[in-house]
């Protein structure tokens, strides 16, 4: 194994032991290595593994199957963004795990959640979108997490500038992105989402929109039009 700083995007997979996890780590994974700004750092069979893993190779990804024999994807997203918050977490799943696991997959810290049934081009470019901190779902899991999260909740007070760089944040955008979009520096818009995850009691990006949608902040047509 090699330091997680060796390349731009060093990442580390947590795959189960089903015969399905393993044919699509044989195609994945070599794929991954011939990519020039990714490398794969580690391989983990376990929750636990990937946990150790991640604490000390501190990886700007991590990819783990929602199934694990120790426990789940979830469990695993929960601890590592606890130990290792500049680490993104991308869920790996199955077409029958997706519509149950998508809402918990977010509110445990994941930003990305990618389908067995996809391609390998399509992972990495979760795998890429990840690691720019960008959130990038299967288009079933974010019509799913739609579906889930829009009801009423307790309003936020926003400054309309606050709600622009909120609506600019869903849709997946860097603060670099938002800067240029809404024409003002970046140091502003960094302090623009300090305050927005302060106001809507959340730790990360993805979590600020989970809450935008859930407490209709933010609505569809907000997020085509962003």
């Amino acid at each position: 194994m090699t330091e997680a700083n060796q390349r731009e995007l060093a990442c580390l997979f947590v795959f189960c032991s089903s015969t399905t996890s393993r044919l699509y780590a044989r195609v994945c994974v070599p794929l991954l290595q011939v990519q020039l700004d990714v490398e794969v750092v580690g391989e983990a069979d376990s929750g636990m593994g990937a946990i150790c893993l991640a604490r000390r190779l501190r990886p700007n990804v991590l990819v783990t199957d929602v199934r694990l024999r120790d426990m789940d994807g979830i469990a695993v997203t929960r601890r590592v963004r606890q130990d290792c918050p500049a680490t993104q977490v991308v869920i790996l799943t199955s077409v029958s795990d997706e519509d149950g696991c998508v809402v918990r997959a977010v509110q445990s810290g994941a930003i990305g959640y990618a389908s067995k049934d996809s391609t390998a081009d399509v992972l990495v470019q979760t795998i890429r979108a990840a690691g720019e901190g960008q959130v990038h779902l299967t288009p079933r899991a974010a019509a799913r997490l739609v579906r889930e999260v829009r009801t009423p909740s307790k309003n936020h007070l926003l400054t309309d500038r606050q709600r622009q760089v909120l609506g600019e944040l869903a849709a997946g955008r860097t603060n670099k992105e938002i800067a240029v979009s809404l024409h003002v520096g970046l140091a502003t818009i960094k302090c623009h989402v300090r305050v927005i995850l302060d106001k809507l009691g959340v730790e990360s990006r993805t979590q600020a929109a989970l809450q935008a949608l859930r407490s209709e902040l933010l609505t569809l047509e907000d997020l085509k039009a962003a």
